[in-house]
């Protein structure tokens, strides 16, 4: 087999193929635009159920406001994807074909602004709304478990004071036996211990009352936010859920505040900068100078312990108040196109169907453009004849026998020419008419 031979059975083996594409396109183009318009009204639809949820009116303009934006989305829909199938498969420079790909994609992005959000909004808006409830119950009860673990640490303080407090009765107890300053009784030094005692008595006994108030705040904020939970998985519409919702933070938020001030850690620091610096010295009871002096050096000397015991017990205090304290939780409603953008991670697939829906034509044109890619491949370096359908042929069979009738009925023999034939000459001057010639005599012989 020759090359020539070869090459015209690869012709004619390409233009086969390329009439059996050309066949398929036209069954496909017999439904493509219904199927495109089908697309369209849809996503028009979810687009229609997307704004009405972002319109804070539900009368009649905002509706018809609803319905102007969807129809106005479905049309600019239909109509870029069907210039995009219409023209991007005719394109042939690599050029062109990128400015059409340029447009495509840019009108893509147009479409995900103006309709895939609003889709997905009505595909998974509830569900978002819900979880920002969700997610908001969580910092709540975070903001709360960190509140009253701080308030329980202020109130673990009641030991340290206790112990403080101890110390001092055991040495006013050790005072009155005669073994601090020697002098046995309730003189001086008792009284200055005593008097310390009594204070941390006192705080000590201010600390206890805060008790059951942290753990009735405590039990409160978690009886609202039980309520909050199952407002979040409640069956029906989200809405009416949300402003109860609302109502429930508020009132917790407030209740964590009140936690807040509920911590005893500040009132013993102040408390333990006291302990030291006011003192009420009593007048010295010795009955000689020796004893006296006994009582002065021993006060001295209690003085310097209870200064120790403040700087450590406002050391704990300090500690407590350096704790990190709670993030400041406020609840602020969104709408559930809103809900959507902020949560769009956990709902990749509505994201995914709302975009599909929207960009699926963009599939089709490439493959329409792959597709009229290889019909040209097939016909090219094909003559004219070889790529006649049988359509064309008949119409050109038509055409010839139109032709062959038109030129039967015209008249036969040569045509005149108009430049050979001799027309009147205009230079002569014009004569008279001219006289018929006599009849001949028939009588003559």
């Amino acid at each position: 087999m020759t090359q020539d031979t070869r090459s015209q059975t690869a012709q004619a083996r390409g233009i086969r193929h390329a009439r059996d594409l050309e066949a398929h396109l036209t069954w496909l183009d017999s439904f493509s635009g219904t199927a495109l318009g089908v697309l369209s009204v849809a996503s028009g639809i979810y687009t229609y159920l997307g704004v009405s949820s972002l319109l804070e009116e539900n009368g009649a303009f905002a509706v018809f406001a609803a319905i102007a934006y969807s129809v106005a989305v479905s049309v600019g829909i239909f109509v870029f994807w069907s210039y995009m199938m219409r023209l991007f498969p005719a394109i042939r420079t690599a050029r062109a074909r990128a400015g059409l790909l340029g447009a495509m994609a840019l009108g893509s992005l147009a479409i995900v602004a103006m309709s895939s959000w609003l889709n997905a909004a009505a595909l998974a808006g509830s569900a978002a709304v819900e979880q920002h409830l969700a997610k908001t119950v969580q910092d709540y009860q975070g903001a709360l478990e960190r509140t009253h673990e701080i308030a329980l640490t202020g109130q673990a303080l009641e030991r340290d004071v206790a112990r403080v407090r101890q110390s001092f009765e055991d040495l006013s107890e050790q005072e009155a036996q005669g073994s601090l300053s020697g002098l046995a009784g309730r003189g001086a030094v008792f009284r200055v211990l005593r008097q310390k005692a009594a204070e941390l008595t006192a705080l000590e006994a201010q600390i206890a009352q805060q008790t059951p108030l942290v753990n009735e705040a405590f039990a409160r904020g978690n009886t609202i936010l039980s309520r909050m939970r199952a407002l979040t998985v409640e069956p029906g519409p989200v809405e009416p859920r949300s402003v109860e919702f609302s109502e429930a933070a508020v009132e917790l938020q407030g209740l964590i505040a009140q936690l807040r001030q509920l911590s005893v850690a500040p009132l013993v620091e102040r408390a333990a900068q006291d302990l030291a610096a006011s003192v009420v010295l009593p007048e010295l009871d010795g009955q000689n100078e020796t004893d006296r002096g006994n009582q002065a050096a021993t006060i001295t000397s209690v003085l310097e312990v209870l200064a120790q015991r403040a700087t450590t017990l406002e050391g704990a205090a300090q500690n407590v108040l350096a704790l990190q304290p709670a993030a400041e939780v406020t609840y602020t409603p969104v709408s559930a196109a809103d809900a959507v953008i902020l949560y769009a991670r956990n709902f990749v697939p509505s994201w995914a169907g709302a975009i599909a829906i929207d960009l699926l034509p963009a599939v089709l044109v490439l493959i329409l453009a792959v597709t009229h890619g290889a019909i040209r491949e097939g016909r090219d370096g094909a003559a004219i004849e070889d790529t006649l359908t049988l359509a064309e042929l008949r119409a050109a069979l038509h055409a010839m026998r139109d032709v062959e009738e038109t030129m039967a009925a015209m008249p036969k023999g040569p045509l005149p020419d108009p430049a050979a034939e001799p027309g009147p000459d205009r230079t002569a001057p014009r004569m008279g008419p001219v006289a018929p010639e006599p009849p001949a005599d028939r009588g003559a012989a």
